[in-house]
């Protein structure tokens, strides 16, 4: 049966390496990003790895739930065409701002970290159960440990503080990837979290250096966390590819699903409050109101 993965973010960083494993490995990769200058390089480089068939690029601002809902109808419509399955999704994208930004009167960090991939797995999900046994993995963080953990609203009480928003983004991403393993349980289709750790990327790569991107509380500590943090992002963007490329491939993950994949590429339990049925609802709630499957 021939393989075929769509990997989000899939021009640069992380996601160029896992699509880059994903190729080797005998897929048929689909590179997703906002450039199409960076998109041909990467489908060159990805091509001059030798696949076993070319990678292809698809231009979307995943930024846009508009977007998003063309590109799934784009990526169902081709596989339906063609009548190849999709195998793999792996949602990869990702950013942190420092200052409050908003998309379509969203608050940002919640669109792109978690509405969009969220989006696209949902319109997805019967190209994915058609393609059987499939995989989705999504890509989580381990600044979910610093997020408030209320979802009554986009926005979380208090003042904006970037690492924390990001990681509350996060957080409700790696919610809904744990209900949604369960609600997809016996479907064929295994859903999994991946945990890169850190790597210098586009998106650490001087982000981090504004301490207003912290709460008041973390801003004193913020010269020693900051040395931690980009000690564990100097590495290379290979190495933190290899948790997604180990859900999205792994023999022995077959049949298996809810599973978090840690940044030494090894199953880890999940952030606790990740697995709090309570969060799951209230993040399903909040999906669902701001990003509708059905538009009306």
């Amino acid at each position: 049966m021939k393989k075929t993965a769509v990997v989000t973010a899939g021009t640069g960083g992380i996601g160029l390496e896992t699509a880059l494993g994903l190729a080797v490995a005998g897929f048929a990769v689909t590179v997703i990003g906002r450039d199409a200058e960076r998109g041909a390089k990467a489908v060159e480089r990805i091509n001059a790895s030798g696949p076993v068939r070319p990678a292809r690029f698809l231009s979307a601002d995943l930024a846009s739930l508009d977007q998003v809902r063309a590109l799934a109808a784009r990526i169902a419509a081709d596989h339906a065409a063609s009548g190849e399955p999709l195998t793999v999704l792996v949602n990869n994208v990702g950013a942190m701002f420092a200052e409050r930004q908003s998309l379509g009167g969203v608050e940002a960090s919640f669109v792109v970290n978690h509405l969009s991939p969220y989006l696209l797995t949902e319109l997805l999900l019967p190209t994915l159960t058609d393609g059987a046994p499939s995989r989705i993995v999504n890509v989580t963080s381990g600044a979910v440990v610093v997020a408030k953990r209320v979802f009554d609203a986009v926005e979380p009480p208090g003042g904006y503080y970037g690492f924390h928003w990001y990681g509350r983004a996060k957080l409700a991403n790696l919610a809904y990837t744990l209900d949604l393993a369960a609600r997809l349980d016996g479907t064929g289709v295994s859903v999994f979290a991946a945990d890169p750790g850190g790597a210098a990327t586009d998106m650490t790569n001087g982000t981090m250096a504004d301490p207003k991107i912290v709460s008041p509380a973390l801003r004193l500590l913020w010269p020693l966390v900051r040395r931690t943090f980009e000690r564990s992002t100097s590495g290379p963007a290979s190495a933190a590819a290899r948790p997604s490329l180990m859900a999205a491939t792994d023999d022995t993950l077959t049949g298996r699903t809810g599973i978090v994949i840690g940044a030494q590429a090894h199953p880890v339990a999940p952030h606790r409050a990740a697995a709090d049925p309570r969060v799951a609802e209230a993040v399903r709630r909040l999906s669902e109101r701001h990003a509708p499957l059905a538009l009306t």
